[in-house]
């Protein structure tokens, strides 16, 4: 019954519209402020005479508040409650033999920074509000629903195909299908410090809800919610990298910022590496194709962090790749110097003047060389009727410029040729370096003219692929793939048309920041491509997958790899098939019916949920279920999305998924085989974790 009294407060509150939305008052807000001692709205209260009659004590020197029990009014009241809160409370929700609307130690308004978001969706269109586990409230429930988890259906596929495994090594690479969280939690003490390289393609975050926005739940707390999700899997993520492990975390330009500031308090900053630009797309027509007021988006970004920056190797250094004589002729249309354009066509006879020393003491040989031979391109394309293009290919070895490098070894050359008198302008020298792209071989260099100008080699900054002369260039922090984009919806033989990433992005990442038989994770597999990708490259791999991408997901992609498919990087490696991985699955409890909430479509759908519910599932309150099918119950005024919303909230978050712990517990009734390859995964030092 609306009083007198709850008339004025609400006449009182209704001075501040923050506190309102939709005509429903937003409790926690006022409760936060009050807690606060916010200033305006405590003097708004309290100057009406009804208010603070009813909770304050006049002493001498002031009034005191009443705080408990005005908090306690707006929680427990009914008139503040909507239909959905009314009938929650009225079905019996309890905790500790209390019912919700009189603990106040159950509900968390706000998804504080040490909150646990679990990440529920199973589907890209399909969201629903999260469930918030806080780290003080409850600790127990919190190591429960972290614990290891029973993994059910296990596969082995290889080129024999699919077979049954009861059994686990660390040679063997491993697909999960399940909520990530759920899932790294359950690999944290098998796999911790043993990754070497993490790579996660993030929902991206959006202010604006946009089309094509993953993350679409939650929409109240968007950005709290969105960084909360990623905290939770970062932190494991953090434990997971070896001492010299790497992280690239792939986003949007909203999204970047964001992760950088959280990724410096989780990781340290002194471990941040670098930011990648990523081009993926062009921006087509004379204008750009604005967007309202901001300009058109075509990258996106990759920030890296190691885990000890202090110990982390040096990258293997990367190259983009371009066609030798197209990038010759953009040079030349463009107006930029393109400075390889002579060619060494005889290098004269040798005679050897003398020797000097590298600074270790090794010997370096220094020859004359006599009447040497120098030619342009344009020249011997006119001599041999040649083009162009075709004299780039033939003297690939032969082309060079002139540089003046700062090398010891330059000016130990030149002042051992001035003390013996050399008069000649073309020298060449032989030594074994101990450094660098020539360790170990004997290596010749030459150099021109009085000032000993270094030959440097057009073959040395050049790579022959599938016989193309590509200019390889040293990349920096701007990756473009517009490129590799446009065949990319199909690349893998699975087709995921908003998201996926080019195999020759990944490659690149996986070649400067790992070797041959090193352990590579993506815990947003997508449809694949890490897994993928460093299957072909002889890398071993994690991949985990919640969201159901049907024929077009990981598994079938792996399995085309197997098979030995030629798109993305399989030319690039010379991929012939071969190889195998693990596939599993977290034993399905609760999950299950969250599922069937999600896709339920109308009350017939509910009911025949709750009907499911009822039978097998594990509830979280005490609750009389049969309110919900009582045909006279207010259940049925509540919308399908407070009905869903209900639905889950009643079921136990600890058993979404089975524990590990519970394997052996009869009314599971989990097969010997699922036994024996859990025991088999969960084992570190013979014991059993």
């Amino acid at each position: 019954m609306e009083t007198e009294l709850l008339i004025e407060i609400k006449t009182v509150l209704s001075q501040f519209p923050e506190y309102w939305d939709s005509g429903t008052l937003i409790k926690s807000r006022v409760i936060e402020d009050m807690r606060e001692y916010r200033k305006d709205l405590i003097e708004a209260l309290f100057s009406n005479e009804k208010i603070k009659v009813a909770y304050s004590v006049k002493v001498d020197s002031g009034l005191i508040i009443k705080l408990d029990e005005f908090i306690s009014m707006l929680r427990y009241k009914n008139y503040w409650e909507n239909s959905y809160t009314k009938f929650r409370n009225d079905i019996g929700l309890t905790s500790e033999g209390k019912y919700l609307r009189y603990n106040s130690d159950v509900v968390i308004d706000f998804p504080y920074k040490d909150c646990i978001l679990e990440g529920g969706m199973t589907k890209e269109d399909t969201g629903r509000d999260e469930v918030y586990y806080h780290n003080v409230l409850a600790k127990e429930e919190l190591d429960i629903m972290l614990s290891p988890k029973v993994l059910a259906n296990a596969k082995k596929y290889s080129e024999e195909g699919e077979q049954e495994v009861n059994s686990f090594n660390d040679n063997d690479n491993l697909i999960i299908r399940g909520n990530n969280l759920i899932a790294l939690s359950s690999l944290r003490r098998r796999y911790q410090n043993k990754i070497k390289c993490i790579y996660i393609d993030v929902p991206y975050y959006f202010s604006k809800t946009v089309e094509n926005d993953t993350f679409k739940y939650n929409s109240n707390f968007k950005l709290s919610t969105w960084l909360t999700f990623m905290k939770n899997r970062l932190e494991i993520a953090y434990d997971l990298l070896s001492e010299k492990g790497v992280i690239f975390i792939h986003s949007n330009d909203e999204s970047q910022p964001y992760l950088k500031v959280l990724c410096d308090q989780l990781f340290g900053a002194s471990n941040f590496l670098n930011t990648i630009a990523v081009n993926l797309k062009n921006i087509a027509g004379a204008s750009g194709g604005g967007e309202d007021k901001r300009f058109k988006k075509n990258v996106e970004y990759i920030n890296i962090y190691a885990k000890d920056i202090s110990i982390l190797p040096t990258f293997n250094n990367l190259y983009s790749y371009t066609e030798l004589h197209e990038m010759v002729e953009t040079y030349r249309e463009t107006g930029v110097s393109w400075k390889y354009t002579s060619v060494l066509y005889f290098p004269g006879e040798k005679k050897y003047i003398g020797s000097a020393t590298t600074g270790s003491g090794d010997e370096i040989k220094i020859y004359e060389r006599i009447n040497p031979i120098f030619k342009s391109v344009s020249q011997l394309a006119k001599e041999e009727n040649l083009t162009e293009k075709e004299i780039y290919y033939k003297y690939v070895d032969r082309i060079f410029q002139t540089q003046m490098p700062q090398s010891s070894i330059r000016v130990r050359v030149m002042e051992k040729v001035k003390e013996l008198s050399g008069e000649g302008s073309f020298y060449s020298i032989e030594y074994t370096p101990k450094t660098g792209r020539y360790k170990g071989i004997l290596y010749e260099q030459f150099y021109k003219g009085k000032s000993f100008r270094l030959l440097a080699w057009l073959k040395d900054v050049v790579k022959m692929k599938d016989d193309v002369l590509y200019k390889a260039d040293l990349l920096g922090t701007y990756w473009d793939y517009v490129k590799e984009t446009k065949n990319l919806s199909k690349e893998g033989q699975v087709v995921l048309n908003n998201g996926k990433k080019p195999e020759r992005l990944l490659k690149n990442i996986i070649e400067c920041s790992t070797n041959e038989g090193d352990v590579v994770m993506d815990f947003f597999l997508g449809s694949g491509t890490t897994a993928a990708v460093a299957h072909k490259m002889n890398r071993r791999y994690i991949g985990i997958e919640q969201l159901d991408y049907g024929q077009d997901d990981s598994l079938q992609r792996l399995k085309n790899v197997i098979d030995g498919e030629q798109s993305g990087i399989s030319k690039d490696v010379e991929w012939q098939g071969g190889g195998s991985f693990v596939y599993a699955e977290l034993q399905e409890l609760n999950i299950k019916y969250v599922t069937e909430i999600q896709k339920a479509n109308n009350d017939a759908d509910i009911n025949k949920v709750i009907e499911m519910m009822n039978d097998l599932a594990y509830l979280n309150f005490k609750v009389d279920v049969d309110k919900l099918i009582d045909e006279n119950s207010k259940f049925a005024e509540l919308s399908l999305e407070e009905k869903k919303h209900l639905l889950i909230e009643v079921l136990d978050a600890n058993q979404l998924y089975l524990n590990y712990s519970e394997i052996d517990d009869s009314k599971f009734n989990v097969p010997e085989s699922v036994k024996k390859f859990n025991h088999s995964f969960y084992q570190r030092g013979g014991e059993t974790q």
